[in-house]
């Protein structure tokens, strides 16, 4: 596959012409170019900033069916939604993982035992499955050390699943290339070009680059989130979406203050939303929230000191002898959903959590707008978009084709433990060979000077991601192709010495681009993923 600065080239000489320009590069833009390219089109990908930047690298990282969903009535999304979240299991193992949910139940408690089993009897009926469990006060205990006992008269349990939404995104994107997608990151879509009212091209703008380009095509498909309405005609015949950003906020602390086998949800006190706790990449998260986004788009999200203290009170709830405070926290991400509204010029804004998930389309003459929908449902959502755009399924290849290809059969090197090996099986597919042979197979957290990072991720996926999955910044790297800006302490300051050693020379930065690079990743970090009021930082490591 071409490198990105090769195909920024041939774009530049020439305008080339694609059957369909998929613009955003989160989850559903990744599954479109997935599809696009998978039944032969030629298709483009790009993305404004980095690839999963926006909401598919800041989600609760859950790949589930919707219960939520179902009791508040939306059967057809919850039905879509165990469908596929069953296939992204069976397709890609160490990727999309199942984990197991528990559901305490307290006296005098919204939603009781009985009400809550005949809501997940029903869920196992639309997933045919049969997860679902009914726990005594011992049992539950068994699952869930720590819990408050307190009033509790037991618990349900069921089963969804837990991803790395970044590495998912990434993936996808992966597969896409392989069957001839180009996609690249940090490539601004500026116009939409038309001839007649119809669609013709687009103009773009790549980050290194002075001068647009232009590339000809009949289908632009619009799956920018939160930004959708920046592409649309104001004075277009079709009504443009109205989309209502909706921040959700987690904090992330390390394991063994809160340590959590299973995702344990609660409904908050304060808005009777369901808020977990479940194990994630060594460390356990508590999350999310759910209110007005009411700041820039432009800047990276961050939580707000209200989010904070709505977390820590449900932590302090479930877990009181935790004792869970400011200073465990390792880190925090914020994500803006993309939520399609109706017009509430009369009977005002619904509560945030009672708007709807299910995603809409605006076709303008071969634009084609998406917002909304779930991650789990992303390939769905890509399918409907390429069939409203081509004016029908003839041009797609058959539904039952896989995302993901096959893994080879490798044997599993013998320094790498077995739950380690089916991680990496899934963040990688085909490529796993290539990346164990990218650099040391040693796990980052092995060396001295890594600190307290958990997790089993190796120096050679840290090289891999460098050479072949187009970082252009270090927060790509520390934030999205890994996770140790999220993990470690300090957003992983006192590792960058150790990526400078290992990274540098792959990614051809001299010492000043080095610097430069280290500072604007700590800056970003203590403004969008630390805690409020952290201190800014006032110098490179």
């Amino acid at each position: 596959m071409k490198r990105r600065d090769s195909l920024l080239r041939e774009l530049q000489s020439s305008p080339r012409t694609f059957d369909v320009v998929v613009v955003g590069g989160g989850i559903t833009g990744a599954g479109i170019a997935r599809e696009a390219a998978g039944s032969g089109l030629k298709t483009l990908l790009v993305e404004q900033r980095d690839f999963a930047w926006g909401t598919s690298s800041r989600s609760s990282k859950m790949v589930h069916g919707g219960l939520r969903y179902l009791g508040s009535g939306q059967y057809r999304l919850t039905r879509d939604a165990v469908t596929e979240r069953q296939r992204l299991m069976d397709e890609a193992p160490g990727l999309i993982e199942p984990l197991r949910f528990i559901m305490p139940h307290f006296q005098h408690q919204f939603p009781g035992p009985r009400l809550f089993q005949i809501l997940l009897r029903v869920y196992d009926w639309i997933s045919r499955t049969h997860s679902r469990q009914l726990l005594t006060p011992g049992e539950t205990m068994q699952w869930v050390p720590g819990l408050n006992t307190e009033k509790l008269t037991g618990a349900s349990g069921f089963t969804d699943a837990v991803t790395d939404d970044a590495r998912l995104v990434q993936r996808v994107i992966t597969e896409a290339r392989q069957d001839g997608a180009w996609c690249l990151n940090y490539v601004k879509a500026v116009k939409v070009l038309r001839a007649e009212g119809q669609v013709s091209g687009l103009e773009l703008q790549a980050e290194d680059y002075a001068e647009a380009f232009i590339v000809n095509t009949p289908l632009i498909i619009n799956a920018t989130g939160v930004w959708a309405d920046r592409l649309q005609q104001p004075d277009s015949d079709e009504k443009p979406m109205t989309i209502r950003p909706l921040r959700g906020s987690h904090l992330v602390l390390p394991w063994h203050k809160l340590p959590v086998s299973c995702s344990v949800s609660l409904f908050h006190p304060d808005d009777k939303r369901p808020v977990f706790a479940f194990p994630w990449a060594g460390t356990t998260v508590l999350g999310t929230t759910d209110l007005d986004h009411k700041e820039s788009l432009d800047k990276e999200p961050r939580i707000a000191v209200e989010e904070v203290d709505y977390l820590l009170r449900i932590s302090k709830r479930l877990f009181p002898r935790a004792a869970i405070s400011r200073s465990d926290v390792l880190s925090t991400w914020a994500g803006v959903r993309p939520v399609v509204t109706a017009d509430h010029s009369t009977a005002g804004p619904k509560a945030p959590s009672k708007e709807s998930r299910e995603h809409e389309f605006r076709e303008d003459k071969g634009l084609i707008s998406i917002a909304g929908g779930k991650l789990t449902t992303f390939r769905l959502i890509a399918r409907e978009a390429l069939t409203r755009g081509l004016g029908g399924e003839e041009r797609l290849r058959q539904e039952s084709g896989p995302v993901f290809r096959p893994t080879p059969r490798l044997l599993r090197p013998a320094n790498i433990s077995h739950q380690n090996w089916q991680r990496l099986v899934g963040f990688y597919g085909s490529d796993l060979c290539a990346v164990l042979q990218a650099g040391p197979t040693a796990a980052v957290s092995d060396d001295a000077a890594s600190g307290s990072v958990p997790g089993e991720l190796l120096w050679a996926e840290v090289i891999w991601a460098c050479k072949h999955e187009d970082v252009r910044h270090l927060d790509d790297l520390m934030l999205r192709r890994t996770r140790l800006g999220l993990i470690a302490p300090e957003g992983g300051k006192a590792l960058l010495p150790l990526v400078k050693q290992y990274c540098q020379s792959t990614l051809n930065w001299d010492d000043e681009q080095w610097r430069a690079e280290e500072l604007r990743y700590l800056a970003l970090w203590s403004e969008a993923y630390s805690l409020p009021g952290h201190p800014e930082p006032t110098h490179a490591v």
